[in-house]
């Protein structure tokens, strides 16, 4: 028989979508005063493998993503999700823009060793439900030395260019798990 044991903490980090730069940069620092400092970061991308996002956040999208270096515990993502939400709300309200129902696209998720998960709203027949009405989905996992897409991986996702960040990001996580195991990581996921 198998016993329960907790989790090993997991890597934070944000997907960000916008067509305005200042937005992001705005984004950014909202979510680094809630979910403390930011330590890895990707170049601003285009977000061209899709056009499913423009009829609420109009064109040239740019797609950045931000790693924090508190680490949380798993079962932290849906209330990351709703907070991620919230945080598009506030920015939207502060945005006056008739045209753009959705300024930010703000997309937490996590990754470990093996996997990187997304916290989404949409049920799917691939998504574990979490509560609160949100719901987690296994976007890549890391087999054979490589981040590996799966079926439902979402088009920009698929692409090298993120993988190689994911991996520097898998990398920087690797050192902290092992820095907090050996007690040496200030950092406690147990509280929030």
């Amino acid at each position: 028989m198998g016993r329960p044991h907790a989790a090993k903490p997991v890597k934070l980090f944000t997907g960000l979508l916008s067509g305005d730069p200042d937005l992001l940069r705005r984004a950014r620092q909202l979510l680094a005063r809630r979910f403390g400092p930011i330590d890895c970061e990707s170049d601003t991308r285009p977000f061209d493998r899709t056009h499913y996002y423009e009829a609420e956040m109009g064109s040239d999208l740019m797609r950045r993503f931000f790693g924090f270096e508190r680490l949380i515990r798993p079962d932290e993502l849906a209330q990351i999700k709703l907070e991620a939400n919230a945080l598009e709300e506030e920015i939207a309200g502060d945005c006056l823009l008739p045209d753009i129902r959705r300024p930010v696209n703000i997309d937490p998720g996590y990754l470990d060793l093996r996997k990187l998960v997304l916290g989404t709203t949409k049920d799917r027949s691939h998504r574990i439900y979490l509560g609160h009405g949100i719901y987690a989905e296994v976007t890549l996992q890391y087999t054979s030395g490589a981040w590996q897409s799966l079926p439902w991986t979402y088009p920009d996702y698929t692409q090298p260019d993120y993988h190689t960040f994911f991996a520097q990001m898998r990398e920087q996580y690797r050192q902290q798990l092992r820095d907090h195991e050996r007690g040496l990581f200030s950092n406690d996921p147990s509280t929030p």
